[in-house]
């Protein structure tokens, strides 16, 4: 536990952020070069699925991949490429982010049945589905992190109407939740109930038990998603919030918008951020009556090789078992095809 001491250095506030702190854009010849070792695994036939980082040529993305990997862990948490060709349909679209995952790290599973990339868009259904992901309608998004150790989102094609996009440091929340209430940021380091909306391992229960903050080996760690720490309440065996869990969860909210940056992702824009250190909300969005043309962003999620380390109730999360796991495993990387 963090006691009462305010550190955590790289934390940042959305206001205090230029665009050139965050924003990549790509260069012509970088992009070129990802766009035709994409269509010739789109020309032999070969889905995502099939392909590898040894399959892409890209002699000129190393400095950048790099550079990615120091801004995501050790830097502000996040990026934002800008630039990729988005005209050229969702088969390229998905070879494309799947070979600059495979270069930045290790793709990891989302789901039970361990999809490795998600479609991210209203599929018409209703939350009234308790299986049923919130990134699958078209509702806003409160703040909350993904999994794994960072997460790719790339924009295919935007909403009609709303979509915006909100990233806020959890570190910058933290530290002022401490300044302003420490009795509360004792609260959000002790276990909080999660629904696993039916993603949970095998043979674990139907929820989990894992603080909001947890302080390990000099990171601060955040897991947060109020809407299923609320949908948990649904189960018996869940014990009721308490008024002091309310509350720390509302001051919470409050400061993510407080100190939230705010963007609408084009088409062709990559973000990649943190999970430990950042949350990520979203606004509602309509998209003219037409879902399939609606707002649709492809995901990863990604393990990286100089990531930090993990406390062990991550091991027993959906969100983070992965990576969790792949810390005791040697760190091979393909090397660059060229």
């Amino acid at each position: 536990m963090l006691e009462n001491t305010i550190l955590l250095p790289s934390a940042w506030k959305g206001g205090d952020l230029y665009e050139e702190d965050w924003i990549i854009d790509l260069p012509d010849s970088q992009v070129e070069e990802l766009t035709v070792a994409a269509k010739i695994l789109h020309g032999r036939g070969l889905s995502f699925k099939q392909a590898n980082a040894g399959d892409y040529r890209l002699e000129s993305w190393q400095s950048v991949l790099n550079e990615i990997r120091e801004r995501i862990e050790g830097g502000l948490g996040f990026t934002l490429l800008r630039g990729l060709p988005a005209e050229n349909g969702l088969d390229l679209a998905r070879l494309y982010l799947w070979g600059l995952g495979c270069h930045l790290g290790f793709p990891e599973p989302q789901d039970a049945v361990g999809n490795l990339m998600h479609d991210v868009k209203d599929t018409g259904n209703t939350l009234s589905d308790p299986e049923i992901r919130l990134y699958q309608t078209n509702l806003a998004l409160s703040y909350h992190n993904d999994g794994a150790d960072a997460f790719m989102l790339m924009c295919c094609h935007a909403a009609q109407r709303g979509g915006e996009t909100k990233l806020v440091s959890a570190l910058s929340v933290f530290n002022t939740i401490l300044e302003r209430r420490p009795d509360l940021a004792c609260v959000l380091q002790q276990p909080f109930y999660f629904d696993a909306r039916g993603q949970q391992l095998p043979n674990s229960p139907l929820f989990q038990r894992v603080p909001v903050f947890v302080y390990h080996e000099g990171y601060l760690n955040v897991l947060y998603k109020r809407e299923y720490i609320e949908s948990a309440q649904r189960f018996p065996e869940v014990p009721e919030l308490t008024p002091q869990q309310i509350e720390a969860m509302d001051m919470m909210d409050r400061l993510c918008d407080e100190l939230a940056l705010g963007f609408v992702m084009k088409p062709g824009d990559l973000i990649i951020a943190n999970n430990y250190e950042l949350l990520h909300a979203r606004s509602a969005f309509q998209n003219g009556g037409m879902i399939k043309e609606g707002r649709h962003m492809l995901r990863l999620w990604i393990s990286l090789p100089n990531a930090r380390p993990l406390p062990a109730v991550f091991g027993d999360t959906r969100e983070f078992c992965h990576s969790y796991a792949r810390r005791s495993e040697p760190v091979v990387f393909l090397p660059l095809r060229v």
